[in-house]
């Protein structure tokens, strides 16, 4: 299963991994340059790198994963989400939608497509979320005391 993991990062990286990557990045500089855009510039950091290899990972909300609220999961995660919305969220979003559309006029690009719009979904609102490995994200346990399936 790593060998898959490992190819399928490495054509991702082929097809826009690298250069939504470079966005994120560039995001997380922008943030930590203004000093009050350090909490962001944290996030944006863990994303960029989910952006660049992100097969053998998933996002999950971070209230699922701790199972209790915090910050980012309450009034507090949704005052910054719709901050980064409108600093940096929207762009990002509109760079991995428009990197889909290019792959999704291939055969082959249609799953990295599909992946790249999870990716603007994520985009617009990150806070609140976690990067978790795909063993780990699978193994939740939700509220009622059901099990996460597999995406």
């Amino acid at each position: 299963m790593a060998l898959i993991i490992l190819i399928l990062n490495i054509l991702w990286i082929l097809t826009g991994g690298i250069w939504m990557a470079a966005g994120w990045l560039l995001a997380a500089i922008l943030m930590a340059i203004t000093i009050v855009g350090l909490p962001w510039s944290l996030a944006a950091l863990r994303i960029a790198r989910y952006t660049l290899l992100p097969f053998g990972y998933q996002v999950v909300p971070r209230g699922e994963l701790t199972g209790q609220p915090d910050l980012g999961t309450g009034p507090l995660g949704m005052l910054g989400n719709l901050i980064w919305l409108l600093l940096a969220g929207w762009w990002l979003a509109l760079g991995h939608v428009l990197t889909a559309v290019g792959l999704a006029v291939t055969l082959i690009g249609i799953p990295f497509a599909w992946a790249h719009l999870k990716l603007a979904w994520l985009s617009l609102w990150p806070i609140g979320r976690a990067i978790v490995a795909n063993d780990q994200g699978q193994s939740l346990v939700l509220p009622g005391g059901y099990r996460r399936l597999a995406p």
